[in-house]
Parts: C-alpha cells; sequence; structure tokens
C-alpha cells in the first residue's frame, strides 16, 4: 500500500512539474530578463505583444512572463532588452522554485532585430552600394 502510495506521488510530481504540457514561440518586445529570488536565484523576464481588440478600435497589449532557466541564455537576453524578439519556450503544469516563478520556460532564442528595424518589402533590393545591415539572430540554439 505505501509503495503504491509513493509510486503515485513520484507519477503525479513528473506530470506537475516536468511533463512538457505545449511548445511553442511568441514574439514581441522584450521588457525585461532579471536575475531574482531570495533562496533560489532564477531569471524572470517579460515579453510585450502587440496585438488588436477585435471588437474595439485600439491597441491591446499582451504580456507574456517566462522564467529562463540556462545562465547563458539570459544573459544574453539581459543584452536584448527593448528589442523585438522570438522566444521558444516549454509549458509546464506547475513551476520549480529552482526552474523559475512561472510555469512557462524559455529554452532558446529564434531571431531578434532592433524594434525599429523595418524589412524591406519582397523583391527590392537595397541601393546600389548598401546591404541590408539589420544585426539578427537567426536560429540560434544555446
Amino acid at each position: 500500500m505505501v509503495a503504491l502510495l509513493i509510486g503515485a506521488g513520484a507519477v503525479f510530481f513528473y506530470f506537475r512539474f516536468y511533463f512538457v504540457f505545449g511548445e511553442g514561440v511568441k514574439s514581441g518586445e522584450l521588457n525585461y530578463v532579471v536575475h531574482k529570488g531570495l533562496i533560489f536565484k532564477t531569471y524572470e523576464g517579460k515579453l510585450i505583444q502587440a496585438g488588436f481588440r477585435a471588437q474595439s478600435a485600439g491597441v491591446q497589449s499582451y504580456e507574456f512572463e517566462f522564467s529562463v532557466s540556462d545562465k547563458k541564455l539570459a544573459e544574453r537576453l539581459m543584452l536584448l532588452g527593448g528589442q523585438n524578439v522570438e522566444l521558444r519556450y516549454k509549458e509546464y503544469f506547475g513551476a520549480l522554485p529552482w526552474r523559475g516563478f512561472t510555469k512557462f520556460v524559455v529554452d532558446s532564442i529564434v531571431s531578434s532585430r532592433p524594434l525599429y528595424y523595418q524589412p524591406m518589402p519582397t523583391g527590392t533590393l537595397p541601393f546600389k552600394g548598401q546591404e541590408d545591415s539589420s544585426p539578427q539572430i537567426e536560429g540560434e540554439e544555446i
């Protein structure tokens, strides 16, 4: 009976904290990434996603709060504050104190570019002697 309870507890703990419920990519303006915590110091961040309301006029802001468990990735994200980024994340059913405050954990940067960058329309070329020199990070895994 005790072994059954321990087994059920282990299965519950695994599904609650280690089973990846969902994966995806979110894009928007990286607001901040900070290193904080009392006992467990974790990296936490916020991404601001712009969007339009369907039934009323205006722009509505959506906030995506996330945790970062990889120190090198968090340090790179700290340098990208204020830029438009695409972040790949994993969603868990629950948060662990040593993994972060949220159940969303970012594991890589898909792309990054300055907020003011305007991509050129398809089929156009830069002026003679110019190159598209916008800084971008494409598909780098950490």
